[in-house]
């Protein structure tokens, strides 16, 4: 079974002429994304080793192996990093968890009724959603990720609970 991916950042723009890119880094320290090297693409086909990371305004700027140039640097750009989930640190605080590893878990109403399961955690840029197959079929559902909707979450127990306002969805 191939390993979980968890994405950790995304190359930006070049930054000068001598091969330096922007990151955005995912990372909760972002500086940290340096140490799950060598970083891949969701694929697996292409391998990227963060040399050296610096801070710069809102991101960070980042040198990578083997690319020297601004040219190189440029073809970077818009590159999602991914590093294997077993790589990363397992959470410490009991409401912390990787979005990733929500993906596969079983989703149940507050009643304990079974309602599907995570198949995503998008986040469009107004705050994170909960991507839900219903077990009865049909097209997936989003949801807000937030207490108020999914009051519990146990990843040991591999499920969510999920509150939706009463008519949302047709349980």
């Amino acid at each position: 079974m191939p390993a979980t991916l968890v994405l950790l950042g995304r190359f930006g723009r070049a930054h000068g002429v001598k091969g330096e890119v922007r990151l955005q880094s995912f990372t909760a320290d972002p500086h940290a994304i340096a140490h799950y090297n060598p970083l891949t693409t969701a694929d697996g086909a292409r391998l990227f080793k963060l040399t050296s990371v610096k801070p710069a305004k809102d991101m960070l700027i980042a040198r990578v192996a083997g690319v020297e140039g601004r040219e190189a640097a440029e073809a970077l750009n818009g590159i999602a990093l991914f590093a294997p989930r077993e790589r990363l640190p397992t959470p410490t605080e009991d409401d912390e968890f990787l979005m990733a590893d929500l993906i596969g878990c079983a989703v149940v109403l507050s009643d304990g009724s079974t309602f599907g399961t995570v198949v995503d955690v998008p986040n469009y840029g107004a705050g994170d959603l909960i991507d839900i197959k219903p077990a009865k079929g049909g097209a997936s559902v989003l949801l807000p990720f937030t207490k108020t909707f999914v009051p519990a979450v146990d990843i040991s127990a591999r499920h969510v609970v999920i509150d939706p306002p009463a008519g949302l969805f047709d349980v």
